[in-house]
C-alpha cells in the first residue's frame, strides 16, 4: 500500500511538470502579444490631433487671439462661410497655436464650386506681415475644373507647391467630396512632398540653394519674408470661398 501512495505522488509530480512549460508558453505568447501592442500604441502616438472636430483647440485667427465667427464647427469639420460683403483689408485665415520645423502634416479638405484656398506652413505670425501667404509657402487647395486659377499653370493647380511645383497629375476628387492631402517638411534631408489621395504628386527642395532659386523664379522673387522661417504656423487660408477641414494631425520629425 505505502508503495502505491508513493507510485501515485510521484506521477502527480510528473503530470504537474509536463503541464508548466504550456503554462509558460502561454503567458510568453500573452507577454509578447502586449508588447506588440504598446508598439503598435507608441508608433500611434507619434501623430498629434491638431484638429479632432469637436472644438478649435490649438487655433486661433491669423494675427488675433481668438478665431474667427465665419468659421464654423459642422459634423466633425471646421468649415469656412466667407461674408459676402467684408470689410476692406479684413481676413480670415486660421493658424495653428503652436510652431512647428519638421513635420509630416495630414488633413482632409472638401473645396465649394469655383472655390480656392491653400494651406501653409512656416508662417511668421508678424504684424508687418498682413496675410500668411506673405512668409509661408503654400500647397494649393482649388476646384481644378471651374476656378480660373487652374487655367493660369499646372502650378496654381490643387496640390501644387504654388506657383512654384506643379503636380504630377490631377487626383483631385470632384467638389463636395473629401481630400486627403500629406505634406512632409523634412530640414534635415533639405526636401518636401505632397501626397493627395494616396498618391505622391509633388516633390521639392526646402532650406537649402536649389529652394532660393526656386523662389527667385516665382512671384515670391524679392518677397522680404517669404520662406524664410524654418518654424513657424500651419495655416489654412481664407481666399473668399466656403472651404473645409477636418482630421488634420501631424507628426514631429
Amino acid at each position: 500500500m505505502r508503495q502505491l501512495l508513493v507510485c501515485m505522488l510521484i506521477a502527480v509530480a510528473v503530470a504537474g511538470c509536463k503541464g508548466q512549460p504550456e503554462k509558460n508558453n502561454e503567458e510568453a505568447e500573452s507577454a509578447q502579444s502586449m508588447d506588440s501592442e504598446t508598439t503598435d500604441m507608441e508608433q500611434a502616438g507619434d501623430w498629434v490631433v491638431l484638429f479632432d472636430g469637436t472644438s478649435f483647440d490649438g487655433w486661433k485667427g491669423y494675427l488675433r487671439d481668438d478665431i474667427p465667427e465665419h468659421w464654423k464647427l459642422e459634423d466633425g469639420a471646421m468649415v469656412l462661410y466667407p461674408p459676402e460683403n467684408r470689410p476692406e483689408g479684413e481676413s480670415y485665415n486660421l493658424v495653428s497655436e503652436q510652431n512647428f520645423s519638421s513635420f509630416v502634416l495630414s488633413l482632409e479638405w472638401q473645396i465649394s464650386e469655383g472655390g480656392n484656398s491653400g494651406i501653409f506652413w512656416g508662417i511668421k505670425e508678424d504684424p508687418k506681415y498682413h496675410e500668411p501667404y506673405e512668409t509661408g509657402p503654400e500647397i494649393q487647395v482649388l476646384d481644378n475644373e471651374r476656378h480660373p486659377d487652374a487655367k493660369a499653370g499646372t502650378t496654381h493647380q490643387a496640390g501644387a507647391l504654388y506657383d512654384m511645383v506643379a503636380p504630377s497629375e490631377d487626383v483631385t476628387r470632384p467638389v463636395g467630396e473629401w481630400n486627403t492631402c500629406v505634406i512632409t517638411v523634412d530640414l534635415e534631408q533639405k526636401r518636401g512632398s505632397v501626397e493627395l489621395n494616396g498618391m505622391k504628386i509633388v516633390d521639392f527642395p526646402v532650406a537649402n540653394e536649389m529652394w532660393d532659386v526656386m523662389v527667385s523664379k516665382s512671384k515670391f522673387a524679392g518677397w522680404e519674408g517669404f520662406g524664410k522661417f524654418t518654424n513657424g504656423k500651419i495655416g489654412l487660408q481664407d481666399h473668399g470661398d466656403k472651404v473645409a477641414f477636418r482630421n488634420i494631425k501631424i507628426k514631429q520629425l
